[in-house]
């Protein structure tokens, strides 16, 4: 069977050797100070018959962190850590983006290095519970509202995180503008209510995304730097009161900056990894807004190979990322071309632990 996931595919300088993307995934195994460990160079190393590995969303301040053991890229211990595992990556014949996080207000106090509530650009707490520091499960705490005099330093995080992705090795970066954290927040109206230049109309709202965008391709240049968003999304209780509207004209501002790619969310995956259900009548945002992006797109969520490849050959998609798959298979690309069965994958080491769940999922046999 011929599969449009495996074709070589031209994203920004590089030529991708196949359409599988490996999403990013949060998997809480960092060491102390937020250190990658040395078990995530062979965890990358394993997958890199992807045709681009995205990392682990990774946090560009400590105020950026939401999770316990999350990687950062923002100190001189945590670059040299990347350096290994990106080198390893090259070795192996891989490419691999570093994903650029602050969660907002979604983090929790405990995290905060002065015990301050986390930052938000409204008063607004999200419904549900959040993890703390110390492993356990809390009500999230009402942020408080970034001022207009913090939002240069949070823009200066985000640069200087580029430029360590820089020294350790990346091929190029991506913006976490998805999934409730503090970007997606300032887009959407349900979160966001504020009444200055961050605020209100659509264009305010959008503007942290953009100024953030802006800064990092200062660094990087626009053609190595990717965009993460989720139109419709409802993970960490987001909302917007006209999705379809507002999305459109961010990602046509995205389009004009001819970025690397942008990276849609698909909506019908219910959440960031903690269900497999599937929302069949959700709407379908990589066609819904495909004409609106003039590069490469990434689709995720909820994706099996032969819907990646549907969604590819109908002209929706340019890739497809996968997450859960990626997770239980290091070897997928190589699956997909021969049609082998599916490694299934063990929810409860999905996060923290060790390398169970991790780097023991079994290849395939070696073809002599």
């Amino acid at each position: 069977m011929t599969h449009a996931l495996l074709n070589p595919l031209t994203l920004g300088p590089y030529q991708l050797k196949n359409r599988v993307i490996m999403a990013p995934l949060t998997r809480m195994r960092a060491g102390e100070g937020n250190v990658p460990q040395a078990m995530s160079v062979e965890y990358y190393r394993q997958r890199a018959g992807a045709g681009l590995i995205i990392t682990e969303a990774s946090q560009i301040s400590p105020q950026g962190q939401g999770y316990p053991s999350t990687p950062g890229i923002h100190s001189a211990e945590q670059v040299a850590a990347w350096r290994q595992i990106t080198d390893a990556v090259h070795a192996a014949g891989g490419r691999i983006f570093l994903q650029l996080w602050h969660v907002g207000r979604i983090s929790h106090s405990s995290f905060q290095p002065d015990a301050r509530p986390p930052v938000a650009p409204s008063p607004i707490a999200a419904a549900g519970q959040t993890m703390t520091a110390q492993w356990s499960m809390a009500p999230y705490e009402t942020p408080r509202a970034l001022t207009l005099d913090e939002i240069p330093g949070l823009i200066e995080d985000y640069r200087n995180a580029a430029r360590n992705a820089q020294q350790a090795g990346f091929d190029g970066v991506e913006i976490h503008g998805a999934n409730g954290y503090l970007l997606d927040q300032f887009l959407e109206d349900n979160s966001n209510q504020r009444s200055d230049a961050y605020g209100g109309s659509i264009e305010n709202r959008a503007r942290l995304l953009l100024e953030v965008t802006d800064a990092v391709c200062e660094i990087w240049g626009a053609d190595r730097v990717g965009v993460r968003l989720s139109p419709f999304g409802s993970f960490n209780d987001m909302a917007d009161s006209d999705p379809a509207a507002h999305f459109a004209q961010v990602i046509g501002w995205l389009s004009d900056r001819k970025l690397a790619y942008l990276h849609l969310i698909q909506p019908r995956a219910t959440s960031a990894g903690g269900s497999d259900d599937v929302d069949a009548n959700a709407p379908d945002t990589a066609k819904m807004f495909r004409s609106r992006f003039d590069g490469v797109l990434i689709a995720a969520g909820g994706y099996k190979p032969d819907t990646a490849d549907a969604a590819i050959a109908d002209g929706n998609a340019d890739a497809v990322a996968f997450g859960r798959l990626f997770i239980a298979n290091p070897d997928l690309p190589v699956r997909i071309g021969q049609g082998t069965a599916l490694n299934a994958y063990d929810r409860p080491t999905f996060y923290g632990g060790g390398e169970k769940g991790y780097t023991d999922y079994p290849f395939l046999p070696a073809v002599a």
